[in-house]
């Protein structure tokens, strides 16, 4: 009888690991091919060459890091808490980096369609336009007009290279003047004074756009003031009276109190950044 029992624990000890190990290779396989294959490619995209596997390390050490960090400053919870967040973190740090990138790229394209108009009321051809702005020019715009032109050496068609760098970058305004390119090739329009318009058009927006920002500014300063005061007064008071926070870690209760207080805060803090956001 107890060797039936031994026999058949032992059985269901190894299904359930066997069960764990599939789910957990598929989550890896899940992994490597969203997060880690979508993060080389951006990586790739921005003239970043890396190895997806110093991606997953990075993203390890992120996590470990980040959780050892949580552990020494508040406990378990906070430890958990901090894992995640660097699991997240080296993705959220390529996806501003990219943004960055877009925003020095569109400050770079007003000067570069200039020049590129100048050139072509000089004479020149629009892909000798194309490399006389991107040499002029520094990263990243220097960098795309350089593919495009090398591209374009080797035979690809100034449309398709051009449509190609715009599903690249991942910026409005060069998906605007690649359309807009292509348009003006097939019907035969000027594109000189296409180029004058178009970098009128983004001069303008980044007018208004420093103009919103300068308007909406104090209320994201509130809102961050608001979002991060009860962290604060919680450390202050950790420090000042521990035996009024120490109660809060104790229960049940008061993890559930400290969640609602982070689910509540992180809820205006998006709520008020959706307000003062504005689409232009």
């Amino acid at each position: 009888m107890a060797a039936a029992v031994f026999l058949f624990s032992g059985g269901s000890v190894f299904f359930l690991a066997f069960l764990a190990s599939e789910v957990l290779r598929k989550a890896f396989e899940q992994y490597q091919k969203r997060y880690v294959a979508r993060s080389v490619r951006d990586l790739s995209a921005m003239f970043l060459f890396v190895e997806p596997g110093q991606v997953v390390r990075l993203n390890l050490a992120a996590m470990i890091l980040l959780a050892l960090a949580g552990s020494w400053i508040g406990g378990l919870l906070c430890a958990a808490l901090a894992a995640v967040a660097g699991f997240f973190a080296p993705a959220a740090a390529i996806a501003a980096y990219r943004r960055r990138r877009v925003r020095r790229f569109d400050a770079q394209l007003t000067e570069a369609l200039q020049q590129m108009a100048n050139a072509l009321r000089a004479g020149q051809t629009l892909q000798q336009a194309i490399d006389h702005a991107g040499r002029n020019a520094d990263r990243p715009l220097r960098q795309e007009f350089g593919l495009l032109t090398k591209e374009v050496k080797l035979g690809v068609p100034l449309d398709e290279a051009l449509a190609g760098m715009a599903s690249r970058v991942l910026s409005e305004d060069l998906e605007l003047v690649a359309t807009s390119t292509g348009i003006a090739r097939q019907l035969g329009g000027n594109l000189a004074e296409m180029f004058d318009a178009i970098g009128a058009t983004i001069r303008e927006r980044f007018r208004l756009e420093g103009k919103i920002a300068a308007l909406t500014s104090q209320g994201k300063l509130q809102g961050l003031i608001v979002a991060s005061l009860p962290l604060f007064i919680g450390l202050f008071l950790d420090w000042y009276r521990p035996d009024l926070i120490a109660p809060m870690f104790e229960t049940a209760y008061g993890y559930l109190l400290v969640g609602a207080v982070v689910v509540l805060q992180a809820a205006g803090f998006v709520a008020i950044r959706r307000i003062v956001a504005v689409d232009i």
